[in-house]
């Protein structure tokens, strides 16, 4: 070999351009094999390297925006070279159909353990809450109900007492009445609850920081493009269900709900894992995960359709039709699941379940509606109050002691909850016994009618009877209950440990509409003869339901806090059975919402999105204002000029030290300084990446190599040393551009619809400066005249 030279021929992979090039025997490497001119231009094992972990380099930074355009390049160019090898041998063949059949499989075990967790979780929480006022001497581990129907002594008139259930006063002191036994159960109710929640805070701040909250902003921000590393963790995983458990059986003013699809997603993240064509891909990642949420809400509310179009509706960014087909999948497996599990033990997926069995008549749409105006009324009080509250929580010092705040809090709720009935137990229970219709079986008290001996009625169609002196009571209580709930809810939801607000609001809701529907029917009762009774409402006849009402006020007030419409509707009539019922919910729900959006656009999520200033871009809002790219555009004029590279004219060491220096995404190339006439542009994970694996796998290249981003090869002196080195691969060629007179309406309207990091503005090709999405946002904010420094994240 020596005094030869070897001939190789060079692959550009942008263009079409075969170049012959001598290369030296002395060039060669002999561990690989390769020569420098092959690695420069991408022929070598370059770019093996890119797609790989590589020590203190991640393909996207914490709280930085992903790429959609170039992830969904990725997928298409490893689906295309699947398909090209599937076509070479028959195990190629059955590696392409394991690759296309697993996101079924990841859908699989996304439902399987979301319905699992959901199950378990209802199990513990039914336990857990009666746990504050008795345990079952036969198995301690039985709830309430599940110790008295296992009882051979329980009657069906006292079917909730047994001797097997004693409250905690009747095991130690022997005394279940008086006001020693009244004392001693109401201090080891609040002793009980103070347990849980001091558990659930601690545990929190300890091991899972990001396991507080609904985690629903989070979602839809992460969904959104956003990376929030560990947010979907496997210690997140874990200590939100037990938290969870804790917080919602301690009696705060709190659901499940929303944290049930912060754990599904999850459950979705943790399964990505096993597979590269997900955990690879961030934009592939965002579909499982749109799937996920979809199934966490299919076992919250045992509404599997209402969690594919919540996803749809209110989580999603991005949502296509194969990702529709998944999480409807998803939410099916995961309802099934919970299903065999049956934890409520009524064979139904949800505690709520309901059978009405009078129609509602068109002069109930009056009542329907302004029950309608008091939820979106109610969303705006909640929101903004809330909203308040937690600003004030992270400017004093509330902030620095998060478990204080919660056992305060918790202490505040369980010495106030327990007198009342109606607040004393858990908020799934109560929402369950208002929406209920009173029928010859029940023993509530909102069911304590007067009977009129003469009636010789079926069962199933009781008529409306004059309320009875434990109605009036029940009403009282109600009341109380209603503005203990109002005040409360703002106090609660935000603090540090898991709290869903869906549960709550609707029991705001059905508490109003159980009121609103008691005293209609009173008036129908009392008032036959009156001309909006007169057609609709004879004597003796069954012509109000007050658990409907209850039902109707439940959907005002969800949809007046998180303005949701469709999925809303379409969650009730799942959640309760009452199909019939879809244009009572429908009137209520889209008041709730015109009301709710007359004091302010913004849900409670996109209000905490706001409040900890993510990067979030709703397709929802508009952009009226009539500026330019260049009123947005970095730099301004009396900021450094744009930090850029040259096409042939940098070293090594100069990107080393603007990779140092800086914490951009990526930086323009251009071909010269003096021209700033723009070539493409490169990200900084890849140019790290690639520098610091020519470093290790090349022979040759120093801080003095020049680094090149043009198309033609770069001239290699005899003596090899200093080495260029050729990134061309490695650049965008096509990057997003506009010029600066472009409207920023046109601009948001790209970076919402494509998902862009990142916008280069020129001028005749000549580059300005760029745009990137937290630009975008602090604009839109100064343009609303808020404070454009809130978007605190890239």
């Amino acid at each position: 070999m020596n005094g030869l030279k070897e001939k190789y021929f060079l692959f550009q992979p942008q263009g079409v351009t075969i170049s012959l090039l001598t290369i030296p025997p002395s060039c060669i490497d002999s561990s690989t094999g390769a020569t420098p001119s092959e690695e420069m231009n991408g022929t070598g094992n370059l770019m093996d390297f890119l797609d790989e972990p590589f020590p203190d380099v991640s393909t996207y930074e914490d709280f930085h925006t992903i790429d959609w355009l170039r992830e969904k390049s990725r997928d298409t160019d490893r689906h295309r070279k699947i398909t090209t090898k599937s076509k070479e041998s028959y195990w190629e063949l059955i590696k392409s159909l394991l690759d296309a059949w697993s996101g079924w499989v990841v859908m699989l075990l996304i439902g399987m353990l979301t319905g699992t967790l959901a199950g378990v979780i209802d199990l513990a929480v039914d336990w857990m809450t009666d746990l504050k006022e008795g345990v079952c001497l036969s198995a301690f581990y039985y709830s309430h109900e599940q110790c008295c129907w296992t009882s051979n002594e329980t009657t069906f008139d006292d079917r909730d007492k047994c001797p097997q259930w004693q409250k905690w006063a009747e095991l130690m002191t022997g005394h279940s009445e008086g006001a020693g036994a009244y004392v001693l159960n109401y201090f080891l109710y609040v002793l009980w609850a103070l347990l849980f929640s001091f558990l659930a805070v601690s545990l929190v701040r300890v091991f899972a920081p990001y396991a507080c909250g609904s985690g629903i902003p989070e979602i839809k921000t992460i969904l959104s493009g956003f990376i929030i590393r560990g947010y979907l963790g496997k210690w997140t995983l874990l200590i939100k269900t037990v938290t969870l458990v804790l917080a919602v059986s301690s009696g705060l003013s709190l659901g499940k709900e929303g944290p049930l699809v912060h754990v599904a997603c999850c459950c979705g993240n943790l399964f990505c894992s096993l597979f590269s064509k997900y955990s690879k891909n961030e934009g592939k990642r965002r579909e499982v995960l749109s799937a996920a949420a979809a199934a966490g809400v299919s076992v919250a509310f045992g509404a599997p359709i209402g969690g594919v179009l919540f996803s749809l509706e209110e989580v999603s960014y991005y949502f296509p039709l194969k990702t529709l087909w998944r999480s409807f999948f998803a939410a099916l497996v995961a309802a099934f699941t919970l299903r065999a599990i049956n934890p409520f033990g009524n064979s139904r997926l949800v505690l709520f379940y309901v059978e009405y069995h009078t129609p509602w008549y068109m002069a109930e749409l009056v009542p329907f509606i302004l029950l309608g105006v008091f939820g979106g009324l109610w969303g705006t009080l909640f929101i903004r109050g809330n909203i308040a509250w937690c600003r004030r929580r992270k400017t004093t010092l509330l902030g620095k002691y998060p478990v204080l705040e919660v056992i305060v809090i918790t202490g505040i709720t369980a010495v106030l909850a327990f007198p009342n009935p109606y607040t004393r137990r858990s908020t799934s229970e109560l929402i369950s016994e208002l929406f209920n219709d009173c029928g010859a079986l029940e023993s509530s008290q909102l069911c304590d009618y007067v009977n009129n001996p003469n009636m010789s009625r079926p069962v199933d169609d009781i008529p409306d009877r004059p309320a009875g002196p434990g109605v009036y009571s029940a009403l009282w209580q109600l009341a109380l209950a209603l503005i203990f709930k109002i005040v409360i809810t703002i106090f609660t939801f935000g603090m540090k440990i898991p709290s869903g607000l869906f549960i709550p609001s609707m029991a705001v809701g059905a508490i109003a509409g159980r009121i609103v529907g008691i005293a209609v029917e009173q008036m129908a009762y009392h008032h036959h003869d009156w001309i909006i009774f007169k057609n609709w409402c004879r004597p003796g006849a069954d012509c109000v339901t007050p658990g409907l009402y209850a039902m109707v006020g439940a959907a005002a007030c969800l949809g007046g806090v998180t303005r949701m419409t469709v999925s809303l509707v379409v969650i009730m009539f799942e959640l309760t059975g009452g199909l019939e019922y879809i244009v009572p919910l429908m009137a209520a729900a889209v008041t709730s919402k015109w009301v709710a959006d007359a004091f302010g656009k913004e849900g409670i999520y996109e209000s905490h999105i706001q409040l900890n200033g993510y990067p979030y871009l709703d397709v929802r809002d508009e952009f009226t204002h009539r500026t330019l790219a260049t009123d947005v555009m970095r730099p301004r004029r009396s900021e450094p000029p744009l930090a850029v590279l040259t096409q042939d004219s940098t070293t090594v060491e100069d990107v080393e030290t603007l990779i140092k220096d800086t914490d951009y995404n990526g930086f323009p190339v251009v071909v010269s300084r003096e021209s700033e006439r723009l070539i493409g542009f490169v990200q900084r994970r890849e140019l790290t990446v690639a520098i610091k694996t020519a470093r290790q796998k090349q022979d040759g290249v120093v801080s003095s190599s020049v680094v090149y981003f043009t198309e033609d090869n770069p001239q290699v002196a005899e003596a090899c040393d200093p080495q260029p080195l050729k990134l061309r691969r490695i650049l965008n060629l096509s990057p997003f551009t506009v010029t600066d007179h472009t409207p920023m309406e046109t601009v948001v309207d790209i970076f919402r619809k494509l998902g862009l990091r990142q916008c280069l503005v020129t001028r005749s090709g000549r580059l300005l400066g760029i745009i990137t999405k937290k630009d975008v946002l602090r604009h839109m904010a100064q343009m609303m005249n808020q404070d454009p420094e809130s978007i605190m994240f890239n």
